[in-house]
């Protein structure tokens, strides 16, 4: 458990720095540079994802139920989870849905979060699900009293959202098929 929250700790640290201090974060791109604080924000934050992996798969070796979810919350986020990753895609492909949810990753990140913690009721899932709500609620305020960055995109277009929905619900049904059992571990067909 130690692990996991170790690696809580680094990712979120790192990904919090814009919420609790923006003029360091500032201050330190100016110092290093752009693409060095980058690099260096990065490696920061791949090291605690690791370690937040590790720790949550040792944690499920050996897990500390605080409650047991009945089965239909499963079949619960399985619908609830549809909308995720269109909305992750909708954060880099501007559209009507960026634009309607302002910052669709963080939107999809609550509802992960949410979702996951309806279906799941461990210690790990708690301190996991619960640490990603709490940062995404976190930084959605504090994106309210914070000067944008200016970030490249794409030009906004009708045709964005056809792609985003489409893309999002072909990643999904990949997930639900494939994808949650290789890099998750755990089968959502058939459970």
């Amino acid at each position: 458990m130690l692990l996991l929250i170790l690696g809580l700790v680094i990712f979120f640290g790192i990904h919090s720095v814009s919420i609790v201090n923006p003029a360091w974060r500032d201050q330190m791109a100016a110092r290093l540079g752009e693409w060095p604080w980058k690099g260096l924000y990065a490696v920061v934050a791949i090291i605690g994802f690791v370690l937040m992996v590790k720790g949550y798969g040792m944690a499920r070796l050996d897990p500390v139920w605080l409650y047991t979810p009945p089965s239909w919350t499963r079949h619960l986020a399985m619908l609830l989870m549809i909308p995720v990753f269109p909305l992750l895609l909708a954060a880099y492909i501007p559209g009507r849905i960026q634009t309607a949810t302002k910052h669709p990753m963080l939107v999809a990140t609550k509802l992960w979060a949410v979702t996951h913690l309806l279906a799941n009721g461990t210690l790990a899932d708690l301190l996991l699900f619960g640490t990603f709500l709490a940062w995404a609620v976190a930084d959605r305020i504090s994106l309210k009293r914070r000067t944008p960055l200016a970030t490249p995109s794409l030009p906004a277009s009708g045709i964005n959202d056809i792609i985003v929905v489409v893309g999002g619900l072909a990643v999904y049904v990949a997930f639900v098929l494939w994808l949650h059992a290789s890099l998750i571990g755990i089968s959502l067909v058939g459970r």
